[in-house]
């Protein structure tokens, strides 16, 4: 919904913040996007990020966040899955991160997200499809576009040993 956001809708969020049902909401370029909480299949595979991912962070001396973390400011704002930082980020928002990583669901529009993450300077972001059992793994460029690579630079992983290393919902 773009704004200016009606007096209804205002109420909506109110009650939905008061509930605790926004924690996956998401406001981008000037939109608002409701977000289920995700399915049990996706925080399955959330955990095993915690799992994987905390090692390898600690190893390059950077920080993991999964279950959720503002990229962006108030306002304009993204939460994936699971995020890598470089120490001294902290806050309600950050502005950027080393890595972003968004596990697909059914219908939802991770996809449309790639060009906001570029903008924030997010050096990788994985891209996890629980459907092909595949890890799309992007880099960012010069020219601010992303570009697939085969294995991270920000940690010592490629997509298909992350792929390899997930127990997938049947």
């Amino acid at each position: 919904m773009r704004d200016p956001k009606p007096a209804e809708f205002e109420a909506l969020l109110e009650r939905r913040q008061r509930l605790g049902q926004d924690r996956w909401d998401e406001e981008r370029d000037g939109v608002y996007y409701l977000n289920p909480s995700p399915t049990h299949e996706h925080q399955r595979l959330s955990q095993q990020l915690a799992v994987i991912l905390d090692p390898l962070a600690k190893g390059a001396g950077l920080e993991a966040v999964v279950g959720g973390v503002n990229i962006g400011e108030k306002g304009n704002y993204v939460i994936p899955d699971a995020s890598l930082h470089r120490p001294g980020a902290g806050g309600t928002y950050v502005p950027t991160a080393a890595l972003a990583i968004e596990i697909l669901s059914p219908g939802d529009d991770t996809w449309e997200k790639v060009p906001f993450y570029a903008r924030r300077g997010v050096e990788e972001l994985a891209i996890v499809d629980p459907r092909e059992r595949r890890v799309t793994w992007l880099e960012l460029g010069t020219e601010n576009e992303y570009r697939e690579v085969e294995r991270s630079r920000v940690i010592e992983l490629s997509a298909a040993e992350l792929a390899d290393r997930f127990d997938w919902p049947r």
